[in-house]
């Protein structure tokens, strides 16, 4: 057994995820979420789909990216 990374849950069936050599275990989806995934730039939210970027700065979506000024982004299709 092995404790979740955020919430400190002792779970029978938590998760590693690897990122560039980094390991963490969670119990759900919603802690990694939580832990790993970028936010936007404009509404705080965490970005979970694809996203948008520009020079380093990420958006959940083209309309946050264009209420902070990026003028030239389009969203994925």
């Amino acid at each position: 057994m092995t404790n979740c990374y955020v919430c400190g849950n002792h779970y029978d069936k938590c998760f590693e995820v690897i990122i560039m050599g980094s390991h963490y275990q969670f119990d759900c989806f919603e802690c990694a979420i939580q832990a790993l995934a970028p936010t936007c730039e404009h509404c705080n939210c965490r970005i979970i789909g694809h996203g948008v970027e520009e020079k380093g700065r990420y958006f959940c979506c083209v309309h946050c990216a264009k209420a902070e000024g990026i003028k030239d982004l389009k969203d994925r299709g």
